[in-house]
C-alpha cells in the first residue's frame, strides 16, 4: 500500500478508461449542477433586489421615530437638537428626583391618544391647546371625512369616542405602540396653566356644570358663612378659595383632581413613559410644526393659529398670586413642583415662598 503522497499512477488491473453510460450520467450530473448554479444566482439577484427596493420604499416611508433619532432632513437638525436637548432635561430629572416605579395599567393611559396610520401617540393636557391638538389628530386618523382642523367644533373634538385612546386597547397592543410610535406631549409654565384653567372655569358664566360640581363645594368648604345663593350655585369661586381648596387635605384625600388642574406627572406619567417630543406651549407653533413634519403630514395638515388676546401669561398669573398669602404659595408651589422639575421650568418671580 502506497501513501497518497507517493505516486500518482494507476493500480495495476484497474483502467482509466470510464464505460459509455458512466461518461453519459457525469455529463448530466454536470449540466444539472451548471443550471442550478445559474437558477440560484438569478434567485440572490432577485431577492437583492425586493431588498433594495424594500429599503428605498423604507425611506420614503420613513416612521416619525426613525425620522427623529435618524433624519438625515438638514431642515430638521435645529429642531431635533432642540427637542433632543428637553428629553435629555427630562430623563435626569426623572433620575434625580424620582425613586419608585410602578407598573402602568390601561386605566393610567386614557390620556393617551393614539394614530395608528401615522404611527403618533398624543398625550393631551388640558390648558396646553389639547383642543387643537385634539382637532389636528381627529383630521390625521379620519380617512379623508376631516381636512381642516378649525371646522371640528370644540365640542366634538373632546367626544371621546371621536379619538382612539391607548387605555382601550390590549396590554399587547399598547406595548407594541408604546416601542415603535413617535410619543409627544406638550406642557405649560405650572401656575399659569393653573389661572388659565380657574379663569376658563370659574369666572365664565356658561361653565354651569363645574360651578355645581367643584363651586359649591369649594364655598362650602372654604368661604365663611357663605350665601345661600352661592352655595346654590357656586358661581363666584374666588382664586383664593381656589387655591385653598386645591392644598386642602380633604381634597387630596377624597377627591381625584379634575384634568384641567391636575399635574402633568399624573396625567401623563412621563418618568414612566419615554417622550420622544416634549412641546412647550411657550413655543407652541414651532414646536407643533416640528411634530407634524416629523410625522409627514405638514403639508397635509396645519396646526391652528391662535389669535386669543387674553391668553394667560407670567404678568396675568403674577396679579392673580399678589393676593395670595405666602403660606397658600409654598403650599401650592409644593404640589406643582414636580412639574417645574421635570419640564426645566424656573421658579416664577412673583411668588413669595421664603
Amino acid at each position: 500500500m502506497r501513501c497518497s503522497g507517493e505516486s500518482s499512477g494507476a493500480e495495476p488491473g484497474f483502467t482509466m478508461r470510464m464505460p459509455r453510460g458512466g461518461l453519459l450520467f457525469l455529463a448530466t450530473l454536470l449540466g444539472s449542477l451548471f443550471l442550478l448554479v445559474i437558477y440560484f444566482q438569478n434567485v440572490t439577484k432577485a431577492d437583492a433586489g425586493v431588498k433594495t427596493s424594500k429599503r428605498l420604499a423604507g425611506k420614503s416611508r420613513r416612521s416619525p421615530l426613525q425620522t427623529l433619532y435618524n433624519g438625515d432632513q438638514l431642515e430638521l437638525l435645529t429642531e431635533q437638537r432642540t427637542l433632543q436637548g428637553r428629553r435629555e432635561l427630562l430623563e435626569q430629572a426623572c433620575l434625580s428626583h424620582t425613586k419608585k416605579r410602578r407598573v402602568l395599567s390601561p386605566s393610567d393611559l386614557k390620556h393617551l391618544i393614539v394614530d395608528d396610520k401615522h404611527s403618533l401617540i398624543y398625550c393631551y393636557v388640558p390648558k396646553v391647546a389639547c383642543t387643537n391638538w385634539k382637532r389636528v389628530m381627529m383630521v390625521l386618523s379620519s380617512d379623508g371625512r376631516y381636512t381642516d382642523p378649525l371646522s371640528i367644533p370644540a365640542s366634538e373634538a373632546h367626544v371621546p369616542a371621536n379619538l382612539r385612546r391607548m387605555s382601550d386597547l390590549s396590554v399587547s397592543e399598547i406595548n407594541q405602540r408604546l416601542r415603535s410610535y413617535l410619543k409627544f406631549l406638550f406642557v405649560r409654565e405650572p401656575f399659569e396653566r393653573l389661572v388659565s384653567a380657574y379663569r376658563n372655569k370659574f369666572t365664565r358664566n356658561y361653565n354651569t356644570a363645574f360651578h355645581k360640581h367643584y363651586g359649591t363645594k369649594i364655598i362650602r368648604r372654604h368661604r365663611p358663612n357663605p350665601e345661600p345663593e352661592a352655595l346654590e350655585k357656586g358661581s363666584d369661586v374666588s382664586f383664593l378659595e381656589f387655591v385653598q381648596y386645591l392644598v386642602d387635605p380633604r381634597t387630596q384625600r377624597e377627591d381625584s383632581y379634575n384634568e384641567h388642574w391636575e399635574r402633568v406627572q399624573s396625567l401623563c406619567h412621563p418618568c414612566m413613559i419615554h417622550y420622544d417630543v416634549v412641546g412647550k406651549y411657550e413655543t407652541l407653533e414651532p414646536d407643533a410644526q416640528a411634530v407634524l413634519k416629523l410625522a409627514g403630514v405638514d403639508r397635509a395638515v396645519q396646526f391652528p393659529t391662535s389669535h386669543k388676546s387674553t391668553r394667560t401669561d407670567g404678568n396675568m398669573a403674577a396679579g392673580f398670586f399678589q393676593h395670595i398669602s405666602p403660606f397658600y404659595q409654598k403650599k401650592l408651589f409644593n404640589l406643582y413642583r414636580m412639574d417645574y422639575l421635570l419640564f426645566n421650568y424656573s421658579t416664577p418671580g412673583y411668588l413669595r415662598t421664603r
